[in-house]
């Protein structure tokens, strides 16, 4: 499956982005999916994910109540609504699918698939 990623830019500290990613399978529904971020000379880390139907979701503690995962099957996109955004959340972020329902959605490692990655940039 591919995935594009979509949404970034450059925002104020304070402020909202919205992140896309859009599969190109129909069998979308089936992956669980996750947002990673990857800071310059840092490791890629855990941000969020969402189970297949959407009725779980998963938080970083550094995102927890100001980030939201949602997904659109009918779509064959996931969302990551970023809000009260701070300088620290400067970071590629990258959408990834997992096939397999039963694997640790936060380790990177679980997923199958990654995108090409959308540059967040947030001004102090």
């Amino acid at each position: 499956v591919q995935l594009q990623a979509s949404g970034g830019g450059l925002v104020q500290a304070g402020g909202s982005l919205r992140l896309s990613c859009a599969a190109s399978r129909r069998t979308f529904s089936n992956y669980i999916m996750g947002w990673f971020r990857q800071a310059p000379g840092k490791e890629r880390v855990f941000v969020s994910a969402i189970s297949v139907s959407g009725g779980s979701t998963y938080y970083g503690d550094s995102v927890k109540g100001r980030f939201t995962i949602s997904r659109d099957n009918a779509k064959n996109t996931v969302y990551l609504q970023m809000n009260s955004l701070k300088p620290e959340d400067t970071a590629v972020y990258y959408c990834a699918a997992d096939a397999f329902p039963y694997n640790e959605p936060r380790l990177s490692r679980s997923y199958d698939y990654w995108g090409q990655g959308t540059q967040v940039t947030v001004s102090s």
